[in-house]
């Protein structure tokens, strides 16, 4: 499957071009048909001499109608360019070819129509000249010329073999892509409801696939596919295709909307990007300057920020810009894009998507991020892999197709390169391979620095405690449950310990003064005279203060129970060894019974049971409590 799109002036043939090789009107509006003028995309298809099928996407040329044409192009396989003959480059050619320049579309033809309008061989000549020079430095430098009549059918033989010849040098499809298709129609059919066209890009769909419509995050299933009114089970990247979708109505969906798998990006209103600003604009391009922002079948309206030293890129400059948009779009990396000043209107520049979801607003001058974007811009996928991971911290290698713009082969490439290397480290929970986190040696080394100086500042702030809960850990590292979990799993430091649910630094032990030393053993002294009735927290907190009290807990001297309740540690075992012999001699017991057997009261009891309970020493049934299979802390 291949797409040819149509490029040029007004009035200079582009769809009775189309017509005479499909053999299809292209122009479906009434106004078009009346009135003789494209105004929005038009449609067509054929099979070609050589067995190609082809689908053709005819663009208005007019230049009140060029962003309709802007949602047409992306896409294409090989534009073609039309120039009328008899009328020579007009301003809506230059336009179009440099639209398409900066799309970077390699493949194209020039067709030079209505040549049996021309009976002048040397003014036929100038105009071949004259587009040769236009072509000069552009992405079509290289496109061959074809003399043709849509009237007559001149040279349209000759001008399929070049569209042959130009796709046969195309890249092949990835079937082992993500499939997505920027929405460039919506419709209703009778008896079968909602219906979308579009080009589709990165990898195959399917009937019955589920899917979500970006970035209004509806959910849709596949009913059914078509490509050139063929029903079809599978529609291969690169073809157009028309879509049936079943769960999302007609007018929730609008041109610029893209149906993609769920997982792989998501729509946002920030983006980075290289920019690169039209030779022949007609002004330089601005910090904080409002644009018209196109990419795929969509459009918004966005504030560009340039970055870097310089307040503006003059024509012909490329720079670093992220723009601000009005309302988020979904796009993926390496995505081409338009810049279109909106009044009075006129293109004025184009790029590539770098980051389709930067995580912040970039300082201007910070210098830093020109690097980053530099190396996104880098060819070599492992340097794609390695940026993209160190922009997040941490993601698996699916969660890196979409900024990297990798197919998932070459990804699995780069990441096994890295890993090789040891660049990027596994983080991989126990028993759940295959679904390893990856981390760069850089991030890895950083959230190290940063588990040292938070347990150092820890300690010297707690110098009592025995080390910082793991929970309090992560807030302060900003880390999610589930990523900070296997960092902790791959920890294996020599200078960390980590046990009972703390770390701390190996090198640091809890040392008590005389003073505090005397106070643990007259606290001691009082709760073993105290019996069965010992004072509770807050009393024991004001006898030997808040840090030493919790460092008796920490080190086990003491026990804690729900209500404050507190207990030397020689007391809970006694107390628990109690009770456990009382009910393997009587069986089940009451509360009262306990108490009983203890010697003490309801206030003690209750709470020790609670905690008994819930670690499965003791069971609750009804009104008694018998022997559970937990472990004993004896």
């Amino acid at each position: 499957m291949h797409v040819v799109g149509t490029a040029g002036h007004v009035d200079h043939g582009k769809s009775s071009l189309v017509t005479r090789i499909t053999g299809i009107d292209p122009d479906r509006l009434k106004e078009e048909k009346e009135r003789h003028l494209t105004i929005d995309l038009g449609f067509a298809w054929a099979t070609l001499p050589g067995g190609h099928e082809v689908g053709f996407v005819d663009v208005p040329g007019h230049q009140d109608f060029i962003e309709n044409m802007l949602a047409g192009v992306g896409g294409i396989d090989l534009a073609l360019l039309v120039v009328a003959a008899d009328e020579g480059i007009m301003p809506q050619t230059r336009e179009h070819l440099a639209i398409l320049d900066l799309l970077e579309v390699e493949r194209g033809v020039v067709v030079l129509t209505k040549v049996d309008l021309v009976t002048d061989h040397d003014w036929l000549a100038l105009v071949e000249h004259d587009v040769e020079q236009m072509l000069v430095g552009t992405s079509l430098a290289r496109a061959p010329i074809a003399r043709v009549s849509a009237h007559t059918g001149e040279g349209i033989d000759g001008l399929l073999q070049l569209i042959e010849r130009g796709l046969a040098m195309k890249k092949p499809l990835n079937m082992a892509g993500h499939g997505r298709l920027p929405i460039d129609r919506v419709f209703a059919m009778r008896g079968f409801g909602t219906v979308v066209t579009g080009t589709l890009l990165d990898g195959p769909l399917a009937v019955g696939d589920n899917l979500i419509v970006y970035p209004v995050g509806l959910p849709a299933r596949i009913r059914g596919l078509q490509t050139h009114q063929r029903a079809i089970e599978t529609a291969a990247p690169g073809s157009r295709v028309a879509v049936n979708l079943t769960g999302v109505p007609v007018d929730s969906l609008q041109r610029g909307d893209v149906l993609a798998q769920a997982g792989f990006g998501a729509g946002s209103a920030m983006l980075d990007a290289h920019v690169r600003v039209l030779a022949g604009a007609p002004a330089p391009l601005r910090h904080d300057q409002e644009v018209k922002f196109f990419v795929g079948a969509s459009q918004r309206l966005a504030h560009l920020r340039i970055l870097g030293e310089q307040d503006e890129l003059a024509p012909g400059e490329e720079g670093w810009i992220q723009l601000l948009l009005e309302s988020p779009v979904y796009v993926r990396r390496d995505d081409h894009f338009i810049l279109r000043r909106p009044s009075p209107s006129a293109t004025i520049a184009g790029g590539r998507i770098l980051d389709p979801a930067p995580k912040w607003r970039h300082r201007k001058r910070d210098r830093g991020v020109a690097l980053r974007l530099k190396r996104l811009l880098a060819d070599d996928p492992a340097e794609r892999v390695l940026q993209a991971l160190h922009d997040r911290g941490a993601a698996s290698l699916q969660q890196l197709l979409a900024p990297t713009g990798l197919a998932p082969g070459e990804a699995l490439q780069a990441w096994t390169r890295l890993v090789d290397k040891g660049t990027i480290r596994l983080l991989t929970r126990e028993g759940d391979a295959g679904h390893e986190m990856g981390v760069s040696l850089q991030t890895w080394s950083q959230w190290r620095n940063e588990v040292e100086a938070a347990l150092v500042a820890y300690h010297r702030a707690n110098p009592l405690r025995a080390g910082m809960q793991l929970e309090e850990l992560r807030r302060q590292l900003d880390l999610g449950p589930d990523l900070f979990g296997l960092l902790v799993e791959g920890l294996e430091d020599p200078s960390l310990s980590l046990e009972a649910g703390r770390v701390r630094l190996l090198d640091f032990e809890v040392k008590l003064s005389e003073q505090q030393q005397a106070q643990v053993e007259a606290l001691v002294g009082v709760m073993r005279e105290a019996g069965a009735k010992p004072p509770d927290a807050e009393e024991v907190k004001r006898r030997v203060a808040e840090p030493l009290y919790h460092y008796l807990v920490d080190q086990g001297t003491l026990v804690e129970l729900p209500d404050g309740i507190v207990l030397l540690k020689t007391s809970y075992r006694s107390w628990v060894r109690q009770i456990e012999t009382a009910m393997r001699e009587r069986g089940p017991l009451t509360v009262a019974q306990i108490r009983d057997t203890l010697g003490t009261t309801r206030k003690y009891v209750l709470p020790l049971l609670a905690r008994l309970d819930a670690e499965g020493v003791t069971v609750r049934q009804g009104d008694v409590r018998r022997l559970g299979e937990g472990e004993r802390d004896r």
